[in-house]
């Protein structure tokens, strides 16, 4: 079996040859299929242990948009991948210059054995499944990377205003150089 650096770059590879939002849809799909029920359960337990240390009682209203965020795109992605939804996706992939940053920043936000690219998942696939379902979440469905509603410290949350993605820490994120917000969709919420 490829190891997973090979399977991270031939991925993104094909990722970044999709020209529309169903192919790319089917592209992650296809990736996501790879993950077993083990693996889905060890990225869980790791996002448990990123959660667990929060304070109270922010701890408690996190917890249910970090499992949207991980599990509830991965479902909505594999149940428009059975259902053939994606066949009927033919507008472009949105933003192709944001697209293309987040092509070149997943290989190495897996692969680079530095805190700023582990996200206490598990390794370097399990990484890949944070941005397989966050790239899934924002060019395929056009959403933010984190779910509406995310709350964040000092009681701020990601909102959805009209058209547009509002997020009180999209700014503050761009020093990070493998951050998913650096390709978000979503605004600097003004005054935060």
């Amino acid at each position: 079996m490829p190891d997973a650096a090979d399977l991270i770059h031939a991925a993104v590879a094909r990722f970044a040859a999709c020209r529309t939002r169903g192919q790319l849809g089917e592209a992650i799909a296809e990736e996501l299929k790879r993950y077993s029920l083990f693996d889905l359960q060890a990225i869980g337990g790791g996002m448990k242990r990123e959660v667990d240390p929060l304070p109270e009682p922010y701890r408690s209203r996190v917890r249910p948009y970090f499992e949207a965020q991980l599990f509830g795109a991965y479902h909505r992605a594999m149940k428009a991948y059975r259902s053939g939804e994606f066949e009927r996706m033919n507008e472009a992939v949105p933003d192709r210059e944001r697209f293309e940053k987040f092509v070149a920043l997943v290989p190495d936000g897996c692969l680079k054995k530095d805190p700023e690219t582990d996200f206490g998942l598990g390794g370097p696939r399990h990484t890949f499944f944070y941005y397989l379902v966050t790239g899934y979440a924002i060019f395929v469905e056009g959403g933010p990377g984190h779910p509406v509603g995310t709350p964040f410290p000092g009681g701020f949350v990601v909102e959805r205003r009209g058209e547009k993605f509002l997020c009180p820490i999209r700014d503050k994120e761009e020093d990070v150089p493998f951050s998913i917000c650096n390709v978000c969709p979503a605004e600097q919420m003004e005054g935060v």
